[in-house]
Order: structure tokens, then C-alpha cells, then sequence
């Protein structure tokens, strides 16, 4: 969550934004994150230009060169344009409508190339549009981002800022009374990322990425296993990262984790410039997050990835002549369609972690029986970690819960955990929550991780604790039901009440003192 400091320059800036003319909020927000993207990149490229001399390595800059706006003559050397002149710390001076000028005509065409050419970002930036309408809004919203961008390097911690100021003003969304989408919590991303464990070289996807929150996490923690340990810290969900990547040595390797790692698919063009920002702040050059909806006809894509995580849009039913005719489930329900398309998009062995609403795990209906029997007969399913209601407020008060499995494992037994405080109030405030001593109260953010690592199914037989196995015959003759309260034993203490002719001679005892009482009030009344 953003520092009270930080929050009250996004109010400034969304404020700025609302009066200035820029009423739709969603266009704010898209408005806002080009200008955080654009300073993020300067902001980039000056760090890893630092990390690559203290490394020893040749960086080329994106800074590098002339460039020519769309419209003039590229033979002709007069209308080029040296990059370095598009940086943020360049751009932010002069007359605000000098600014102005350069950052419609040079900057902005700018960034939108800044793709490879046929690349997820070329192709849909083309259709990114410049609304800021006067140079006295784009230099109060540049001077008002400098500001927060201060504010957030006195923090001197590892976050991802453009995703907290992203969810922040998604937050002023929700409050505007507009419908829109919302991010998964960073803290539950980061729990799911340590449950998976993503690695240099496997391919990693999320069927419906919004703003790549799941991929920019396993990139903070793929990055995180090649960080000396001098430069790794605790983050502000307490879990170790570090960005630096100094282990990371091989050209083979980074092509690979630039080139071969990330997949997104959203269906919302907005999003997916965001998400493809999110990245490319990140330092994933070219990230491959394209318009798909990953339960129609039209995306085939099986047997492709090694890690899947996701919390894919519940919106109910989907149209059943656009659905993809490979799902085996006979539902038009896309809570349990996403399951089925996650399973299919895993390489065999490869493990995914998703979020899905707690009927899921105990539904009736024979879609759901059978969305359940095939996870648990044709993969392991590892886990079923139970999440409480307020997990994703103030956007839905729905309980959710996290499947972990593995494609074509072996269930033997799964593993039940009840996660029952994710370190926030569960109230629509969802204030963080701190221990006696002032410390952070994580809840049972990294106990879970913890847990499920350590998991033994032969000592964790006890169903009146927090987490424990359960067989998988018992599972099947249950309907396949996985919800935790069905197995989960209460401990009732038993009550010992005293006898009634005890209880009868005490409250005698009792009446007696109470007459005495009373006479010795009448004596005095006398």
C-alpha cells in the first residue's frame, strides 16, 4: 500500500486531472500512467546504466541516436531529434508551452515506437492517444509526478510503484461509481509467486494479466535469484527482493528472460497498454501481451507454459457459440472455464496457481464436479488455500481461494490451509494491521509459504489445525468437494456445570445474606 506521503500527491494529481478536463476516469488513469511511463524510463535507463558499469557490461541506451518525428523527412538531418533530448529531466523545462509542444509532437510519437516492429507494444500503441488538452495541466501533473517520484526514493525499498499507484487510482475509480477492473492485492501476487517458484528459462503466462501484476512479480523474483545478497531486502509485504541481477551473467540468459519468459492475454486494449508499460518499466524490452480471449475459438494454445498464475474475471456466463470447442466441461460459466483453459496451457509438469471463488470448491452442479474431478485425477493438485471475504475489497466481498496443482501429477493427498488474515483489515479500508511491538503484522502471508514447503502429509494428520491432508478417496467419495470447513474438525470444550442442589444451596446462601441485610437496614431506620 502507498505511504500516506505518496497517496495525497496521486489524490493531487487525479484531482488535477478530473478539473482540468479529463472526465472519464479510465482515461485519467491511461493519461497518468503515459506520464509515469515516461518518467520511469529515464528513470530506468539511468539505473541500469549505473548497474552496467559497476557489472562491467555494454549497455546501449534507448537514448541513444537521432530521432524523427512521423511527418518530416528522415533524408533530411535537420529534422532529427537526439533521444537524449527526450528524456523526463530534459523535457520538464522552459515555458509550459514549450513542454507542451514536445511532448505531443516528439515525445509521445516517441514512446509509442519504442517497440520492435511487429512487437505486443508497437501494435498496440498505435492506437494510444495523447489527451492531455492544455500545457498548464501537463506541467502541473509533470511537476506534481516529480514530487511523488521524492517522495517514493525516500522509501529507499524495493516496490512496484507504478502498480500501487496504478491500484490506488483504481481505487478513485471505484469510488467515481464506474465499473471497472481491478488489480489482484501485490501481497496475495507475491504469496502465489513464492508458491510456484518461477525459474530462468520456463515460460510463464497469465490467461488474463489486466496491468502483468503476476508477470512483473515473477520477474521481481526470478531477478531476485540472481541479486548478491547485499542487495537484497525485504520488501514492503516482507518478502526478500532485489533487482540488481548482478549473477546474471549470460547474454543467453537475459535474451532468454527478455525474449522467452512472459506471455499476457487480456481482451481490453487499455489494459493491455498498461500492462505492457507495467513491463517495459520493468526492463522487459519487448514484452509479448497481446488482445486474446483465452476462452474462444480463436486461442488454441496447449502444452505451452511451465508456470500459469492468474485471478481471471468471474463475470458469469460467456456467450457458448464463441467458446472453444476443446473444453470438456459442458458449462458456459468462466470461473470454471479459466480453470480448465489454465490446465490446458500447462506444459506437462508445469504448475499453476489460481484464484477462483470458493463455490468453485464445493458447487453442486455436475460442471463443477467435473471441473474438480479433472484437476485432482489428471494433475497433482497440491493445494487449497481458503482466503477470507475481504481479501479483495473494496472492489468484491466475494471468499476466494487459491488452487496450486501440477499437470499430470499424481493426487495422492491435498493439502488444506485456511488463511485466515492477509496481514490487512478486512473491512473496505483494508488498513495494515501491526503487531504490539509497532512491527508489521503479515497474518499468514508468509506462514502459508512457509507451510506448504515444509507440507508432510504423514504429520499433518490433525483436521483441528489450521492446515492439513486429506486422501484423495476420501475427496472422490465427497463429491469431489474441496471446500476446508468440510473437513475441517471443530474442538468443542466441554462445559462442566455444577450440580442443581449445589447451585440450589448457594443461591439460598445468597438470600440469606440478602435478609440479613435488609434487617439490619430496618434497625437503622428505626
Amino acid at each position: 500500500m502507498l505511504k500516506s506521503n505518496i497517496r495525497s500527491k496521486v489524490d493531487s494529481l487525479w484531482d488535477k486531472f478530473w478539473s482540468g478536463g479529463i472526465s472519464n476516469p479510465l482515461n485519467a488513469i491511461e493519461q497518468i500512467t503515459y506520464l509515469l511511463f515516461i518518467k520511469q524510463l529515464d528513470e530506468n535507463d539511468t539505473t541500469e546504466k549505473r548497474n552496467a558499469d559497476f557489472t562491467g557490461d555494454t549497455y546501449k541506451s534507448i537514448f541513444d541516436g537521432v530521432y524523427f518525428p512521423p511527418g518530416l523527412d528522415k533524408n533530411v538531418q535537420s529534422n532529427g531529434i537526439q533521444k537524449e533530448d527526450l528524456r523526463w529531466s530534459n523535457i520538464n523545462q522552459g515555458p509550459s508551452d514549450v513542454i507542451f509542444q514536445r511532448m505531443q509532437s516528439q515525445v509521445f510519437p516517441f514512446i509509442k515506437e519504442l517497440g520492435e516492429i511487429g512487437s505486443s507494444f508497437a501494435k498496440h500503441m498505435q492506437n494510444a492517444v495523447f489527451l492531455i488538452p492544455k500545457a498548464s495541466l501537463l506541467k502541473e501533473a509533470m511537476d506534481t509526478i516529480d514530487q511523488l517520484y521524492v517522495e517514493i526514493q525516500k522509501e529507499d525499498r524495493f516496490t512496484d510503484t507504478q502498480g500501487d499507484v496504478y491500484e490506488y487510482l483504481l481505487r478513485q475509480l471505484n469510488q467515481a461509481g464506474k465499473n471497472g477492473q481491478f488489480r489482484t492485492p501485490p501481497h496475495i501476487i507475491e504469496m502465489m509467486v513464492e508458491l510456484v517458484e518461477p525459474k530462468l528459462g520456463e515460460r510463464i503466462a497469465d490467461p488474463a494479466c489486466g496491468s502483468a501484476g503476476f508477470l512483473l512479480a515473477s520477474l521481481n523474483y526470478i531477478r531476485t535469484q540472481f541479486t548478491s545478497e547485499a542487495y537484497v531486502k525485504a520488501d514492503d509485504n516482507g518478502f526478500m527482493r532485489g533487482s540488481m541481477a548482478d549473477k546474471l551473467l549470460e547474454e543467453s540468459d537475459k535474451k532468454v528472460l527478455q525474449d522467452d519468459t512472459f506471455y499476457g492475454f487480456d481482451i481490453d486494449p487499455t489494459m493491455i497498454r498498461l500492462g505492457l508499460m507495467n513491463l517495459m518499466m520493468h526492463g522487459i524490452k519487448n514484452p509479448k501481451i497481446d488482445y486474446t480471449d483465452t476462452l474462444s475459438k480463436f486461442y488454441n494454445e496447449e502444452n505451452q507454459y511451465h508456470k500459469v498464475l492468474a485471478n481471471p474475471p468471474f463475470t458469469g456466463s460467456v456467450d457458448k457459440g464463441e467458446l472453444n470447442p476443446n473444453f470438456t466441461i459442458s458449462t458456459t460459466k468462466s470461473e470454471l472455464l479459466f480453470v480448465e483453459r489454465i490446465y490446458k496451457m500447462l506444459h506437462m509438469d508445469g504448475t499453476a496457481a489460481v484464484v477462483v471463488p470458493q463455490g468453485v470448491l464445493f458447487g453442486r452442479g455436475n460442471a463443477f464436479k467435473d471441473l474438480r474431478k479433472l484437476i485432482i485425477e489428471n494433475c497433482e493438485l497440491q493445494a487449497v488455500i481458503s482466503m477470507p471475504s475481504g481479501v479483495f475489497k473494496p472492489y468484491a466481498g466475494v471468499a476466494t481461494a487459491i488452487l496450486v496443482f501440477t499437470k499430470g501429477g499424481s493426487t495422492k493427498n491435498v493439502w488444506f490451509y485456511e488463511l485466515r488474515s492477509d496481514g490487512k483489515s478486512l473491512d473496505d479500508k483494508r488498513n495494515e494491521l501491526t503487531l504490539p511491538d509497532g512491527r508489521r503484522d503479515f497474518g499468514d502471508l508468509h506462514k502459508v509459504v512457509a507451510a506448504f514447503k515444509a507440507k508432510n502429509p504423514i504429520q499433518e494428520n490433525d483436521r483441528s489445525q489450521q492446515h492439513f491432508f486429506v486422501p484423495k478417496a476420501e475427496i472422490a467419495e465427497n463429491g469431489y468437494d474441496l471446500s476446508f470447513s468440510k473437513y475441517k474438525e471443530e474442538v468443542y470444550e466441554e462445559v462442566v456445570y455444577e450440580k442443581p442442589q449445589l447451585i440450589m444451596e448457594k443461591l439460598e446462601a445468597i438470600e440469606r445474606e440478602i435478609q440479613m441485610g435488609l434487617a439490619e437496614l430496618k434497625n437503622l431506620m428505626v
